[in-house]
């Protein structure tokens, strides 16, 4: 069986592969692999807000996912990575005993409930990583998502 590659570019993401050369989203065959998102409307300006960032996240992934006919049922993996500050000076440290220390992600809980937004019926596998910065000043988070089409 031949496997197509079919590149994915949501109206208003065409910028992303004419000028920094990388795809929002690749189909092949029933898998979107779309690749991680941010919190940047569509002139590639940094959404001001904490939860309007997180908001603006979700809807480039589903920019992406509706360009290829998919939705957030269709999702299967969920790999989010999330700035915890610069050499993890923001970084939130418990300590809950003499040898164990518990590391946390600033915003968490407000970044699960806007999931939850999108996420409602079928809900994906999930890894987090806490990181120091992404590619911009101002991004918090990114959002990379696999999906399988039906």
């Amino acid at each position: 069986m031949v496997k197509t590659r079919e590149v994915i570019i949501p109206k208003g993401m065409e910028i992303l592969y004419e000028k920094y050369h990388y795809c929002p989203g690749i189909k092949v065959g029933n898998t979107l692999y779309i690749s991680g998102q941010v919190g940047r409307d569509e002139n590639l300006q940094v959404v001001e807000g904490i939860e309007a960032q997180f908001v603006q996240t979700f809807e480039n992934v589903k920019k992406v996912l509706s360009a290829a006919g998919a939705t957030f049922d269709d999702v299967v993996e969920m790999i989010t990575y999330h700035v915890t500050g610069g050499n993890l000076g923001n970084l939130q440290v418990q300590s809950s005993g003499a040898s164990e220390q518990q590391f946390t992600i600033p915003h968490l809980p407000l970044f699960m409930k806007v999931k939850d937004r999108y996420f409602t019926n079928n809900f994906p596998t999930w890894t987090g990583f806490g990181i120091t910065a992404l590619s911009t000043p101002g991004l918090i988070v990114e959002i990379k998502c696999t999906a399988i089409l039906e």
